[in-house]
């Protein structure tokens, strides 16, 4: 499915994979690319420093896995993240 991706999905891939609150099963719900493929994905279109600051960023957070989240967190942002005026 990654073939079929537009600049637009890969740029919005990018975005979800640096959120803190969207879950890699978020990004597999969407648009059908599994932890190792976002992992995939962020190595060839990220620059060599940012992708290593996005796997050290990631890598144990708890949310970026909906399994690892404490029971009744269903939501993938923060409530204030998106406000509108």
């Amino acid at each position: 499915m990654a073939d079929d991706l537009t600049p637009e999905d890969v740029s919005r891939i990018i975005e979800m994979a640096w959120e803190d609150r969207t879950p890699f099963e978020a990004i597999e719900t969407g648009y059908g690319l599994r932890e190792k493929d976002v992992i995939s994905l962020m190595r060839r279109e990220l620059k060599p420093a940012s992708f290593r600051l996005w796997r050290k960023r990631v890598t144990g957070r708890t949310t970026k896995h909906a399994r690892l989240r404490p029971e009744g967190v269903i939501r993938a942002y923060c409530p204030t993240q998106y406000k509108h005026r």
